[in-house]
């Protein structure tokens, strides 16, 4: 009877033994499995985020769009010159490679890719609005403008808009994607001739104000630039709303003042 019930919970340890490790390698593999989701997820949702695509182009044309238009501009922080919109309408049938976010490429491969695109686009269209209009407006209704200026440009016209963060009071479908540059195809193609044409626009400006550096700078505030500033003062071509060329206006080395007619103070207290 002793033997038995010595036996029996030996056999209950072993038993309950077998269930403990059972259950807790049973946790780990759940444990490991869960983890791994997790890492999988994140990395899909990373190389997705990193991935510019025809996703948008797709949707938009399984809904009935056909002639979907990309936007976007160019040369909004700069401190001199136009800035510059393009809109395209890629071909679905011919695909470009290596589309994507133009400051994320090389100027060599951005003009190749700006060929690609003119040529094979079913149209593209490009406009700029000069630094006095941007002056007049601000930098954002300059840039709406330039897009709608250059959508009004194309043939065949658009009926759905692909925008990168905005939207156009115009009487047309539309989808602002953020970062739609480095998401959308279409966006991206015209993030890239925007950029080629500005830059080409850039270097006729050094030709005609070389102190400045446009050709290297494309007219942004580097350190070259706001020392020339400085020195030379802005040009008329400048954004003299932005406070780096309205404060060079002010400080410029050698700038000078006419004296003003005061009248001598004894006439002045006969008056």
């Amino acid at each position: 009877m002793v033997g038995f019930s010595f036996g029996a919970r030996t056999r209950r340890k072993a038993q309950n033994s077998r269930q403990f490790s059972t259950g807790r390698q049973f946790s780990a593999e759940i444990h490991s499995h869960t983890e791994f989701d997790n890492v999988s997820r994140v990395l899909e949702s990373r190389a997705m985020g990193r991935l510019c695509c025809s996703r948008y182009e797709r949707e938009a044309r399984q809904k009935g769009w056909q002639r979907i238009a990309g936007l976007d501009e160019a040369g909004r922080g700069s401190l001199f010159g136009p800035v510059v919109a393009a809109a395209v309408i890629l071909n679905p049938t011919r695909r470009i490679v290596g589309l994507d976010d133009s400051k994320k490429l090389l100027p060599e491969r951005r003009g190749e890719l700006a060929e690609r695109i003119r040529h094979h686009a079913l149209a593209w269209a490009v406009a700029e609005i000069d630094a006095s209009r941007i002056d007049a407006w601000n930098i954002y209704q300059a840039s709406r403008q330039a897009m709608v200026a250059a959508i009004a440009q194309l043939n065949p016209f658009p009926d759905y808009l692909l925008l990168d963060a905005l939207e156009l009071d115009l009487p047309l479908e539309q989808k602002a994607l953020i970062h739609g540059d480095a998401r959308s195809i279409s966006i991206a193609a015209a993030s890239i001739l925007a950029k080629v044409y500005r830059d080409a626009r850039m270097e006729e400006f050094d030709q005609l104000y070389p102190q400045y550096g446009l050709a290297q700078n494309k007219g942004y505030g580097t350190p070259e630039h706001l020392e020339a500033l400085r020195l030379h003062g802005p040009t008329p071509l400048h954004r003299f709303s932005y406070a780096p060329v309205r404060e060079a206006r002010c400080w410029a080395v050698g700038a000078t003042q006419e004296a003003l007619p005061l009248a001598p103070l004894v006439e002045a207290a006969s008056d």
